[in-house]
């Protein structure tokens, strides 16, 4: 994602199984070790921030895919801290309007992942709109252009996360709203990633990462993000609540009509939990 490449083509072999460090290793070397190379490739995966060595690595073993997936929410902390800053900045220094503002912020968003997110809604739309079988569907997917599903989805997905951070920021919860949108879209990634939800194919970023999370690690995510927000206010508890439920549904949905994720789902699922999030802080 990051380091180049689409939305499900961006990791075309199958995933590799090497180990991370060696047979003489403690345990607890190895697990610090697979959890720092996590962490690089979050940061690689759901950024376009540069690293060095770029994808020296590829494909990382499945273990380390993992805690990537674990690190997404906290990649999503950083997004929404960049986003909050601009928006902050822009409204306390030069009195931009909510608008203004807002627009800026969910551009700070986009360019720090490279639009990959948005591209992967829009495939998504492609294909689930196309109401073709599965593997149809996901040839759809595969192409580089973006038929009328996917552009109107991601026109109406973009303007509904700008009126509504426009609207939340008017109430004065801008800051806080961009923050708990970005770490509930982030979230719905390490969802969509637990054991039980299955590749939609055999090869590509979907097949490297589907399975991977312990369904303890989301729950426990998900309660420390709940119990977060509703300690600053009730309503940031049930937009991150409601982001989430909706993340969920659409990966049913993707799973029922695809038979799996692809790394377009989760980048769909990014921006509608983002989307969601911030339609419920919008609202008084």
């Amino acid at each position: 994602m990051g380091a180049g490449g689409k939305y499900g083509r961006e990791a075309a072999g199958r995933p590799g199984e090497r180990r991370i460090g060696t047979a003489a290793s403690s345990p607890h070397v190895r697990w610090v070790a697979m959890f720092l190379a996590g962490l690089r490739l979050a940061v690689t995966l759901l950024t376009a921030i540069p690293l060095p060595g770029g994808k020296a690595d590829w494909p990382p073993s499945r273990p380390v895919a993992g805690a990537a997936m674990t690190w997404a929410p906290g990649i999503g902390l950083l997004l929404g801290a960049a986003a909050a800053l601009v928006l902050y900045a822009f409204q306390q220094f030069w009195h931009a309007g909510p608008l203004l503002g807002a627009t800026l912020a969910i551009v700070t968003l986009a360019a720090l992942t490279r639009c990959l997110h948005l591209d992967g809604l829009a495939d998504l739309a492609d294909g689930l709109g196309s109401r073709k079988p599965a593997d149809q569907a996901l040839d759809i997917m595969r192409r580089s252009d973006i038929g009328p599903f996917g552009v109107a989805t991601l026109v109406l997905t973009v303007l509904l996360q700008l009126t509504a951070l426009a609207q939340a920021d008017a109430l004065g919860r801008g800051v806080a709203a961009v923050l708990t949108a970005a770490v509930t879209g982030r979230l719905a990634i390490t969802w969509a990633c637990r054991t039980g939800v299955p590749p939609a194919r055999g090869e590509g970023l979907g097949a490297l990462v589907a399975g991977t999370v312990h369904p303890a690690i989301p729950a426990a995510l998900s309660a420390a993000a709940l119990a977060g927000a509703a300690a600053y206010n009730w309503i940031f508890a049930v937009a991150v609540g409601a982001g989430l439920a909706a993340s969920v549904a659409v990966t049913w949905l993707a799973v029922r009509r695809l038979g799996g994720i692809t790394g377009d789902v989760l980048g769909a699922l990014t921006e509608i939990a983002t989307a969601i999030s911030l339609v419920v802080l919008a609202l008084s």
